[in-house]
């Protein structure tokens, strides 16, 4: 056991809600659905806030079939917590009213992060709020379409270094009603490569002191949430890659802000177990075992790394299609092999410093909103 430096930060407030431990599971797209959540909420003792995936508001509002199964929360879950993703104001209020009439959650968050190349070439994602009218006109659709739910909104530093956006759009979030800001402390430019600028979470904070910052990036270890918390002031952290493959990580944040010390390193017999309950979460939730294994599969290489399982085992564990041959296959590995040194780290998306795919025009006039379609709303997500 590693023991952690306790703290005693205070809660964290998002409207009616108290986050305590202030700690807040990113969304992710393919990751952060119900069976996730149930595990990270499981290794948490239900202490934190869990982000659904995220939603498109247009789909919300067609009542895709797919959307609809998204949004479905556990009877555990509370509060419910919801990301809608949106680039036409008319819409985004729709959907926040669809979700307050239909009693579909109990928080809203807005996403502005995603750096998707087919997003922020169509003006969508974490190239929109250069557009500072348009940000100010989705916000306050959803502000007022929410009613006493709170909204607040996860966004990126900017879109370059040279066009950095996240101090406007605090101020404006600050003015439109918005409950609290989330900062990735990357641009559009960096994805997710490079090193997070806490310092730029710092400054957020500084600049919107009426309303609670929560600082995302680089978070891989309970130690890190601490470091980022003490070294910027942010009321919480929202914890994204860090947890891939690590649902106990909320373990170690919750023992970590309480003061315990308590980490978690669990053997590869311990990891093999919670691999197969995280299958078998997802095939009940999709109601066919067969596609909750395959849809796991892309969680593998996460749940492995650092362990000594060789190539071809690796390959074998990433084409089951069954919970049987799943468990079969992890019963071969040395499951005594003790939590490796140097497990932590970077995992997921790691690329960077990439050219930024923006419409024609788009960073000649900030205030020149045109050219922001519908195509521009694709399902898909990032931040």
């Amino acid at each position: 056991m590693t023991t952690l430096a306790p703290a005693a930060p205070a809660p964290l407030r998002i409207g009616p809600h108290t986050v305590r431990p202030p700690v807040v599971l990113a969304p992710m797209a393919g990751i952060t659905n119900a069976p996730f959540r149930t595990l990270c909420r499981e290794f948490s003792g239900g202490k934190g806030l869990f982000v659904s995936e995220m939603i498109t508001t247009r789909a919300l509002v067609e009542r895709n079939e797919k959307t609809m199964q998204l949004i479905h929360f556990d009877a555990s879950e509370t509060p419910r917590s919801i990301q809608l993703y949106g680039v036409d104001p008319v819409t985004v209020g729709k959907a926040v009213r669809m979700i307050v009439e239909e009693d579909l959650a109990d928080h809203i968050d807005l996403n502005f992060g995603c750096p998707v190349p087919k997003v922020t070439r169509k003006g969508g994602g974490s190239a929109l709020p250069f557009k500072r009218p348009l940000l100010r006109a989705i916000l306050k659709e959803a502000v007022a379409g929410a009613g006493d739910l709170p909204v607040t909104i996860k966004m990126r530093k900017g879109i370059d270094d040279d066009h950095l956006t996240y101090l406007d759009a605090g101020r404006i979030a600050v003015e439109e009603g918005v409950t609290a800001v989330a900062l990735h402390g990357r641009t559009t430019a960096q994805h997710y490569g490079g090193t997070a600028d806490w310092e730029a979470i710092a400054r957020l904070k500084e600049h919107v002191p009426e309303i609670p910052v929560l600082g995302n990036g680089d978070i891989w270890s309970a130690d890190d949430a601490l470091r980022m918390m003490r070294e910027t002031g942010c009321d919480g952290v929202v914890v994204g890659r860090g947890c891939l493959g690590r649902p106990w990580l909320f373990g170690d944040l919750v023992a970590a802000f309480e003061g315990t010390g308590a980490r978690q390193t669990p053997t590869l017999r311990q990891v093999a177990d919670v691999m197969l309950r995280h299958a078998t979460l997802l095939g009940e939730w999709i109601g066919d075992e067969s596609r909750g294994v395959i849809d796991f599969r892309k969680h593998v290489a996460w749940y492995l790394k650092g362990f000594a399982v060789g190539s071809e085992m690796r390959r074998k564990l990433a084409v089951t299609s069954s919970l049987e041959e799943l468990d079969a296959q992890l019963r071969e590995l040395d499951l005594d092999q003790p939590w490796p040194d140097g497990a932590d780290g970077p995992r997921g998306r790691t690329s960077g410093n990439n050219r930024v795919a923006l419409p024609d025009g788009w960073l000649k006039d900030p205030y020149d909103c045109a050219g922001v379609g519908a195509e521009a709303e694709l399902d898909t997500s990032g931040g």
